[in-house]
């Protein structure tokens, strides 16, 4: 079969395998590994799609802010509003 290994001796070596490192032991190598595969898989076709832009060895282009002062903090806004809660709570 495989190099002079038969399917009794496997099943003899795996039986042996789950002897020493257990079921769970195992599951759980079993898992990290498919784990690794996966992102493994998702690294190298990620790269490929990085590889297929015709811009991916140009430089960025400067981008220029034509609107000066129409900024928006939503981070006051959301103050604002919790100080309006509070004052509204209090009375």
């Amino acid at each position: 079969m495989l190099g002079g290994i038969s399917i009794w001796q496997l099943l003899i070596v795996l039986g042996i395998i789950i002897l020493v490192f257990g079921t769970k032991k195992l599951r759980n190598v079993g898992t990290d590994l498919g784990g690794a595969v996966k992102g493994f898989k998702k690294a190298v076709h990620e790269d490929e799609k990085d590889t297929d832009k015709p811009d991916a060895d140009q430089p960025q282009s400067k981008v220029s802010h034509d609107e000066a002062g129409n900024t928006y903090d939503v981070q006051a806004e959301e103050k604002a509003k919790q100080k309006a809660e509070n004052n509204d709570e209090r009375k």
